[in-house]
């Protein structure tokens, strides 16, 4: 497999351990010292994205088969399968239990010294005043959402790049005995 395959992979899931290890603390007490405005949050997506698209675009060039595809990945080294499973389940896992806990506030934020957040109760749709606790619970559930969802995506991606690079290799290692 070619270094950029590896280095591609590599960078997709250390950045996905990275949001996945941050979207774990926000269950500790307190909340995750992380800047206020929209534009990290941005950054993130746009960063998970790009490297997701550019990994599904790599395994794409190939024009293997589904099966195939599968089977590249098995031929990766224990230790890299291992990790990227536990990692995704991991990151599965987050999601549900977060999904589980949520309720129907979102998005708080702090207007006039008051706590708001908004409802999305189909009846209550609109801003509703909550306590302190409350808005606390709900910008950690924001900000597990806003970390765990990326995290799964460059997770994705380094499957992407690394089953790319094995296929990759694969064919080069196939095409001068078909040559012959």
């Amino acid at each position: 497999m070619g270094w950029s395959f590896k280095l591609h992979g590599g960078v997709a899931a250390g950045l996905g351990a990275v949001l996945l290890s941050l979207a774990a603390l926000t269950w500790l007490p307190g909340t995750l010292p992380l800047p206020g405005a929209s534009w990290w949050e941005a950054a993130i997506f746009a960063s998970a994205f790009s490297t997701c698209v550019s990994a599904l675009a790599r395994l794409a060039l190939t024009r293997a088969a589904k099966d195939a595809v599968w089977l590249a990945f098995r031929c990766l080294p224990g230790t890299v399968q291992m990790a990227l499973g536990a990692l995704a389940v991991g990151g599965v896992a987050l999601l549900v239990f977060s999904t589980q806990q949520e309720t129907n506030l979102q998005s708080a934020e702090t207007r006039d010294g008051r706590y708001v957040a908004f409802d999305t109760t189909p009846d209550a749709r609109g801003v509703v005043e909550v306590s302190r606790r409350r808005y606390e619970d709900v910008l950690e559930s924001d900000q597990r959402s806003t970390l765990a969802i990326p995290s799964l995506l460059c997770l994705g991606g380094a499957y992407a790049a690394l089953t790319a690079g094995e296929l990759r290799r694969a064919d080069r290692a196939v095409a001068p005995a078909d040559a012959t």
